[in-house]
């Protein structure tokens, strides 16, 4: 028993340290998820939705030290009290996304391992009974390290994370597990696989013969049969592939842009989500950078969700030289984690991304 709550224990700290370490390596996309979380459809906690990103912040950062602590032995009733009430949290918020298809992806795992809310849920549920092992067996628990050195250990983990925290909300995410990391086409994303996994969907084809309703099943091929037709209903019985990059446009007054843009040679996007809550102070590096590239013969957009209002008077506010362009909010959300953040594209392909802190490092 002790070898194998010895084994647990290192399973469900290590584990614990790379979930937490991956959400702390993009703190703001896990607070995009708990927005999702908070809204009036899921849990109805709109008043912590300011909140989001602190709160994302602390809890990956103690999700990561609890693991930090289980492993080398500290404060191990603290330790399992505080895991076990963390997974029970997480396990009934997996099953109730799952069970009422409210949030597609819990986020446990980031951009790095995206799970289906069973799959979230399952993984919950396996680490619960790992942890109340755990949880029953504190005794069989003990320290790995001197005992004096584990405050020291504790602190510089916290420090460490923090550090690391501010770093990526000052930057952008260390490593970029997304769809639109340097190197990728958008285009190319844009469209599936020739070896993409197709959704199976059954047809349930409903006609009247003989006076009795007759339900014919198939997959999709209108039934030869002989009665009247009263509809059909569709089922996804295997949900299939979808591109790495579900939905990108770019418009302007209707029209669509995107194709135009993304076959440009050079071309620098400029994007921002919301400019409700863009951060003002970034335009005037902004704006250095984009009145360089356009004298360097670059094509410069702008790519928000805010209306045409909203993009006058920024231009105007600091005398840009672009256009804003139209784009889904959710989508330019997971292109960049800065509003506004700074992408250089060659023919569809991003050759830069950059926070707006970082633009005087982007090369023309």
């Amino acid at each position: 028993m002790k070898v194998f709550v010895g084994i647990t224990r290192i399973f469900v700290g290590i584990l614990f340290m790379i979930s937490g370490f991956i959400k702390l390596n993009d703190p703001i996309g896990f607070s995009f998820k708990l927005q999702e979380y908070f809204s009036a459809e899921v849990l109805n906690l709109e008043f912590l939705a300011p909140f989001a990103l602190a709160i994302a912040v602390i809890l990956v950062v103690f999700e990561l030290v609890l693991g930090v602590m289980l492993i080398i032995g500290y404060l191990p009733k603290f330790t399992l009290w505080s895991l076990l009430l963390m997974i029970l949290f997480f396990t009934f918020l997996t099953f109730y996304s799952a069970y009422f298809n409210k949030v597609t992806d819990c986020g446990c795992f980031g951009d790095a391992l995206p799970l289906t809310p069973w799959q979230s849920f399952y993984k919950d549920a396996f680490l619960l009974v790992l942890i109340l092992i755990l949880f029953f067996n504190p005794k069989l628990i003990t320290p790995i390290l001197v005992p004096a050195s584990h405050r020291w250990v504790i602190f510089l983990a916290f420090m460490l994370s923090f550090l690391f925290g501010y770093y990526v909300l000052m930057h952008l995410p260390l490593i970029d597990f997304r769809a639109y990391k340097i190197g990728n086409n958008i285009q190319e994303q844009l469209v599936l696989p020739q070896d993409a996994q197709k959704a199976e969907v059954e047809y349930r084809w409903k006609f009247i013969q003989n006076g009795e309703e007759v339900v014919i099943k198939n997959n999709g091929i209108y039934p030869q049969v002989k009665g009247e037709y009263l509809g059909v209903e569709t089922k996804v019985i295997k949900e299939g592939d979808l591109p790495a990059i579900p939905y990108f446009k770019i418009e302007k007054n209707g029209k669509d842009r995107t194709y135009e843009f993304l076959a440009e040679e050079k071309l620098i996007m400029i994007v921002a989500y919301n400019l409700r809550n863009t951060e003002t102070q970034g335009y005037k590096e902004i704006k250095l950078l984009t009145d360089s590239a356009l004298r360097n013969g670059y094509t410069v957009i702008g790519l928000t969700a805010s209306g045409k209002d909203k993009q006058e008077e920024l231009i105007e506010k600091f005398d840009l030289g672009f256009e804003f362009y139209q784009s889904d909010e959710t989508g330019l959300k997971a292109i960049v984690r800065s509003n506004p953040g700074i992408l250089v594209l060659t023919k569809g392909t991003i050759t830069q991304k950059k926070h707006w802190f970082d633009a005087a490092e982007i090369g023309l």
